[in-house]
């Protein structure tokens, strides 16, 4: 079995996205090498009820983002609500810099940092939504040969987001003197097997 040839996953999502990621998460098995990081849209007041929510559903750890933690292989981490979470050698970092397409946690400052930090070992993942926050950062995980992954929009509750994502990589592809790396539009419950099996894997 070869080694998995990428080292972070990230997920942006927003409307919809509870139980897009009941659907992901559970299809992540025991032993899966990545570490995941989640920006999930949500009110700056909210409790680690989705973190507990979520636990039920997954069988990796999931928590928190703490800032300076330590990033840990096979475990989810979540961005605190009214956070930015980004990704910095090998630790999560916290942010309370300005909110990004009107959201903190923004999706746009977790994928670029995970570009910055990882390149060509990324994997992005962009989920239903109602804004266009994640499109220029999936981009900027993609521009450094990133994997980009995009829900497709008829399985999604809110289609904003996956549309744009779509709109912003087709557009970039089409300009001259441009080579990125592909990407691919999957219905929800084709994303997480199709991640597994790129790590050599098997489900179970």
């Amino acid at each position: 079995m070869r080694d998995c040839p990428y080292q972070m996953m990230v997920i942006g999502t927003s409307l919809g996205g509870l139980q897009a990621l009941q659907v992901l998460l559970p299809c992540l098995p025991k032993g899966f090498p990545l570490p995941v990081a989640i920006a999930q849209h949500r009110h700056k007041d909210s409790d680690d009820s989705l973190c507990v929510f979520l636990q039920q559903y997954c069988a990796l750890p999931v928590s928190e983002a703490e800032d300076k933690e330590a990033i840990v292989p096979g475990r989810v981490y979540l961005a605190p609500p009214d956070y930015h979470l980004l990704l910095e050698g090998g630790h999560l970092a916290l942010s309370t810099e300005a909110p990004v397409c009107h959201a903190r946690p923004s999706i746009d400052v977790l994928f670029e940092s995970a570009a910055d930090a990882y390149a060509h070992r990324a994997i992005g993942v962009i989920l239903t939504g109602a804004s266009h926050d994640g499109s220029q950062g999936l981009l900027s995980l993609q521009s450094q040969g990133g994997l980009a992954i995009v829900q497709e929009p008829t399985t999604a509750q809110s289609p904003t987001m996956p549309k744009a994502a779509i709109a912003a990589l087709q557009q970039q592809q089409r300009l001259p003197n441009t080579l990125y790396a592909s990407y691919w539009i999957l219905p929800l419950r084709d994303i997480a097997p199709f991640i597994v099996n790129l790590c050599h894997l098997a489900l179970r």
